[in-house]
């Protein structure tokens, strides 16, 4: 059975290149000869013959105003063939494939029955000028509808068809074909099935696909194509077939099949039309063809794909490629529509009808819903007006701070020294949630809540942790200036506005010695202007113990705070399990998706128009696609699907090369969870940075899951969804046994250290003017 199997396998697939029909006239001599010579030598062809049905058909179409009886309609057709055998009237048509011989009427009269029912929607006129259309097809998944659907419209004399692919299994939930046409080229199936619609439409198919050695034969051979269809995958085919089309003034119609995306390129009425709506034009085209990886291609087909104007789904499902599935998601309802919309902007480009260029959306889920459909609303971030001059001098006066007896008052240069220092201090998004105000010899530093995420900021810890950064460096340059500096911090508190009054002096005097801020690290100061936050990706080397021994001494330079640091490589892969699932969870979340909206800046342009968050394009180290999927997923009603399908895994990806790709991994600590521990760990927090940078050691916060660990434990217990709340105790769990950390204490931050050149580009800061007042300019 094995070997009959196999020589009759052999036998089929020598005719799986076969797709023109064989015609057969019975009154010429020659083809009866050859009929008869076949029907012999292929004695189990499968014959049909109805012709009568046909000849009756043609008959009413003739005579629309006859109501024909059943044996009037018999003998009328009888009549219109007069003394012709009925076998020799009209053409007999064998298709190879599939062993069928069919007689059909001749080519005139069956071209007039099949398109009669078009009248009026395609007049008789009309027919005349498309019979002399010739119409290309590049790419037959969504191609193959669009080339059936233009066959059975009949809008041209000509197809021509190119793809280089097999039909496989994976194709069936979107080609309408069957299993008995597996790995056949997909021009023979397309061109088969139209000849057996219509086998008088001349189909010419190149199996190859369209390519610079073919494309001349494919635009211009027996007459140039009057419309194009481009719907391939192929990057550099996408490119070329327009610049070619461009070149002759062919007009290009696309179809992506996910909201009836439709794009019309009117090139044969204005020749100059940049290529796909000027989408790409910032982009080199000459470097399209080098492209091989999808890193190389995302740049191109993100903007030709019109990533933000694609479905939901869509967008969601992007961020499973590679995941949980292999490439872009098509359905047949999508491509089937797509075939009826291309063939019927084809027809009227072909008829004048149409002249306008563009993108166009046939969205049926928008078109066709319930009535009670609520529109999704992206809610507002939850963003407050920033402190005004009159509000920071109310809060100041009803402080009742003093001047202190030999306090001196500062020049306004040394004032805005020291803010610009403080300013550069790390904060929580980059939202520098910080103002100084320089009133009566005091400097006072205010908490200018503006910006507050709602999962990643538990009771202001987060942003708080920023100020005291600042406060660090503060202290630093005034130590650096040659300035004695005691900090007057209050109780913190969910509304405190006023958290440290500065008071300077020029010297340590003995009265207020004890008052003073000690010189604990002062040669940090110099490394203020340099320390930036290094997200790169990098491949892990070690660093030697005794310069991590080091950190972890600053970091307990400031009392109670504490950093326990890890370098075991299997540790720092059980922590980039811990903090990927914790990422995921902080994306898929509602309220770790708005500070995740809150922070993202996606350009240089709104990185420097706002000059705060985290400019993801600039600082994240993030491959094309990775860059596209935190695009995409900017949107909730994207990120949704995913949180309800229970995907998302793609989230952790990053995670898991920073943490893989790191020396070490320190997790700071405070005595307790507190808002006043929190502005002592920010200190702390910047000492261990300014010392790691200082020794060539780059380093940035690379998780944002000791906040949601914070939130977890004290937060609001709505903050996560039950199932996420769940899975993050059992991380936070693991996280805690694995840094060997008592659950009471404080958990600041985790710090990465890598050896790496520092990043070219920082995060921005505010104007100094923005932040810094003196009062005496206040009027």
């Amino acid at each position: 059975m094995k070997d009959k199997l196999a020589i009759l396998c052999k036998q089929t697939k020598s005719s799986e290149t076969v797709a023109y029909p064989l015609f057969f006239r019975l009154n010429n001599a020659s083809d009866n000869n050859k009929l008869t010579q076949l029907l012999k030598e292929t004695p189990d062809i499968n014959v049909f013959d109805e012709l009568q049905g046909q000849l009756e058909e043609l008959v009413k179409s003739q005579n629309p105003k006859i109501v024909f009886t059943k044996s009037a309609l018999t003998e009328a057709a009888k009549k219109h063939i007069g003394s012709i055998p009925s076998e020799e009237y009209g053409v007999w048509v064998y298709y190879p494939w599939s062993k069928k011989l069919i007689h059909i009427l001749d080519e005139k009269e069956f071209v007039e029955v099949r398109t009669n029912r078009n009248h009026y929607k395609i007049t008789p006129e009309e027919e005349k000028i498309l019979a002399t259309k010739k119409i290309g097809v590049i790419g037959l998944s969504v191609g193959k509808a669009i080339a059936l659907t233009i066959a059975m419209e009949r809008i041209c004399s000509e197809l021509r068809i190119a793809d280089f692919d097999v039909i496989e299994l994976s194709n069936l939930n979107r080609i309408q074909t069957g299993v008995q046409n597996f790995g056949i080229k997909k021009t023979i199936v397309v061109a088969r099935e139209i000849s057996e619609i219509d086998p008088y439409l001349k189909v010419t198919w190149y199996s190859d696909g369209l390519t610079e050695a073919n494309a001349d034969d494919f635009f211009l051979k027996d007459g140039k194509l009057d419309v194009c269809i481009e719907v391939c995958d192929g990057l550099y085919t996408k490119i070329f077939t327009r610049q070619k089309a461009k070149s002759l003034r062919i007009p290009v119609v696309m179809n992506s099949s996910d909201k009836g995306t439709t794009d019309i390129e009117r090139y044969d009425l204005n020749p100059e039309l940049p290529i796909l709506h000027g989408l790409i034009d910032h982009l080199d085209l000459s470097l399209v063809k080098q492209a091989k990886t999808n890193e190389e291609k995302v740049p191109y087909l993100l903007p030709m794909l019109g990533v933000e104007t694609s479905s939901t789904r869509l967008r969601a499902s992007m961020l499973e490629i590679e995941q949980t599935i292999t490439t872009w998601p098509q359905l047949a309802s999508g491509v089937v529509l797509g075939g009826g919309i291309c063939a019927d902007v084809c027809r009227r480009v072909l008829l004048n009808q149409l002249h306008d260029s563009g993108r166009y959306f046939v969205d049926l889920e928008e078109v066709i819903k319930d009535k009670n459909t609520k529109e999704y609303i992206e809610q507002p971030l939850n963003i407050k007006p920033s402190l005004s001059d009159k509000e920071m001098l109310d809060i100041i006066h009803s402080a009742h701070q003093e001047t202190w007896n030999l306090q001196i008052d500062l020049p306004e240069n040394t004032i805005k020294q020291l803010a610009e220092a403080a300013s550069k201090a790390p904060s929580g998004a980059n939202s520098q949630t910080w103002k100084w105000m320089y009133h009566n010899k005091n400097l006072y530093f205010f908490f200018d809540d503006v910006f507050r995420p709602d999962l990643l900021d538990c009771q202001r810890t987060t942003m708080i942790t920023g100020l005291g950064a600042a406060a660090e460096n503060l202290v630093l340059k005034a130590h650096e200036l040659g300035l004695e500096v005691a900090a007057q911090t209050v109780e913190i508190n969910d509304d405190t506005k006023l958290i440290t009054t500065f008071r300077f002096f020029d010297t340590a005097h003995a009265e207020i010695k004890d008052k003073l801020e000690p010189h604990v690290c002062d040669h940090l100061s110099k490394t203020i202007n340099s320390r930036v936050s290094n997200r790169t990706i990098v491949q892990r080397k070690t660093i030697e113990k005794n310069r991590l021994n080091k950190l972890q001494e600053i970091a307990r330079t400031i009392p109670g705070a504490d950093m326990i640091i890890i370098d075991d490589e299997d540790k720092l892969i059980k922590l980039s399990e811990i903090t990927a699932k914790m990422d995921r969870i902080r994306y898929l979340s509602k309220g770790g998706h708005n500070d995740f909206r809150g922070e993202a800046r996606w350009t240089i342009e709104e990185a420097e128009r706002t000059r705060n968050g985290i400019s993801f394009q600039e600082t994240m180290d993030l491959t094309p696609t990775e860059f596209a999927g935190f695009f995409v997923s900017k949107d909730w009603s994207v990120v949704k699907h995913l949180a309800d399908w229970e995907l998302g895994s793609a989230f952790g990806k990053i995670q898991r090369k920073w943490i893989r790709g790191s020396a070490a991994v320190g997790l700071l600590t405070v005595p307790s969870f507190t808002t006043n521990n929190f502005y002592q760990g920010g200190r702390a927090l910047e000492r261990v940075w300014l010392a790691a940078n200082h020794d060539n050691i780059s380093t940035h916060p690379p998780s944002l899951s000791i906040l949601i660990f914070n939130t977890l434990v004290y937060g609001k217990k709505d903050a996560l969804p039950d199932n996420m709340r769940k899975e993050a105790t059992t991380l936070l769990k693991e996280l805690e046994d694995l840094f060997g950390i008592n659950p009471q204490k404080g958990k600041v931050l985790l710090m990465r250290f890598i050896i790496d050149n520092p990043p070219k580009f920082r995060s921005l800061r505010y104007p100094l003017d923005q932040v810094l007042k003196f009062t005496n300019s206040i009027i």
